[in-house]
């Protein structure tokens, strides 16, 4: 299992509690980053949005690209998996500036492709925003120029929705054959578009027997087109406490609903513009990215017993949430991740 968690440039998770202690700051997410790779942490995710889903439309948010290519000159080991909204980035431009902080980085960026939901943030700063299979129909172009861009020079492409003539991208990513490509969706149109054209597959948080019929669902899509396995990461909120008391202690704290909340205006124009295989509870949205589904929550064996599930169901990653981060992010690692790499050690 590799251990990612979510980069909190949102200042936290929690829609019920205003303050997670963890502002959204460069200060504060770049200790997390250094200190993160060395204690156990593979990955980082930096999360797209130009306004705060979590904490209402007027709080801060940090700019992923900006705090990536940062995080590229002063991370040694940490992948770095961007989200990119293709509706927000030509793919030609995305493709030029990613390979560069792959550069920085040595290698170490990834993709995160996400389809844009929030019709309002749009509206905002400008940018188009299309029905649900449209979006998806843009993002099969986007992907086709960003990968030739990649790998190829002298590329022209012209479709309904992008064009570029004799692209030349110099210098190319590190990483071969590409970046590795996420992304996540449950509509068919996105699952069908991900098993094509991406490397690796993200589920929201989920019961491990609900996960393994989506991994089983998405491998049988790749092998239908002789394609290679993908990668599996899976969204959990985690809570790890001495005793399963005091972790059910805490995941009522923090699911406590207050609809007045400053992030829960965003809840019914989320579920409007997405198509989920589930219906989401208010309780359950009080933690983004259903990250209570994947019940990372009791004693550090507790949790640890949880993550063999996911592994025997297929999960390579998992893209963990934390509050307060840089605390529970410790706790994490010398309770669950350290043991489990001794244990494999003395294997």
């Amino acid at each position: 299992m590799r251990y990612g968690y979510w980069l909190p440039v949102f200042g936290g998770w929690l829609r019920n509690v205003a303050d997670e202690q963890m502002p959204p700051t460069w200060d504060y997410v770049s200790r997390l980053a250094r200190r993160s790779e060395k204690i156990g942490y593979d990955l980082t995710l930096i999360a797209e949005l130009n306004l705060n889903d979590i904490k209402g439309v007027d709080a801060p948010s940090l700019d992923a690209w900006s705090t990536a290519a940062a995080l590229a000159a002063v991370t040694e080991t940490l992948e770095l998996m961007v989200a990119v909204r293709p509706t927000f980035h030509l793919p030609a431009l995305l493709a030029k500036q990613s390979a560069n902080i792959d550069r920085i980085s040595n290698g170490r960026l990834s993709l995160n492709v996400v389809s844009s939901w929030w019709a309002e943030e749009a509206k905002k700063y400008g940018v188009q925003f299309d029905q649900h299979d449209d979006r998806y129909a843009r993002t099969s172009e986007w992907l086709d120029i960003v990968d030739a861009a990649w790998k190829r020079d002298h590329f022209s492409y012209v479709g309904k929705y992008h064009s570029v003539q004799d692209l030349v991208l110099q210098p190319k990513p590190v990483a071969k054959p590409r970046p590795t490509i996420y992304a996540g969706g449950e509509s068919e149109a996105a699952k069908e578009l991900i098993s094509q054209k991406c490397d690796a597959f993200v589920m929201h948080g989920d019961s491990p027997a609900r996960v393994a019929e989506k991994i089983r669902d998405m491998s049988e899509r790749r092998e239908r087109k002789n394609l290679p396995r993908m990668q599996f990461g899976l969204a959990a909120y985690a809570i790890v406490r001495d005793t399963e008391e005091e972790a059910q202690q805490e995941q009522a704290r923090i699911s406590d609903v207050q609809q007045n909340a400053a992030g829960y205006q965003n809840y019914q124009q989320w579920l409007a513009n997405t198509q989920l295989e589930q219906r989401v509870s208010l309780e359950e949205y009080s933690v983004s990215n259903r990250g209570l589904r994947s019940r990372l929550v009791g004693t550090p064996q507790q949790v640890a017993d949880r993550i063999g599930e996911f592994e025997r169901a297929g999960v390579d990653l998992l893209l963990l949430q934390f509050s307060p981060q840089a605390e529970e992010m410790d706790r994490f690692s010398q309770t669950v991740i350290r043991p489990a790499t001794a244990h494999v050690a003395s294997d």
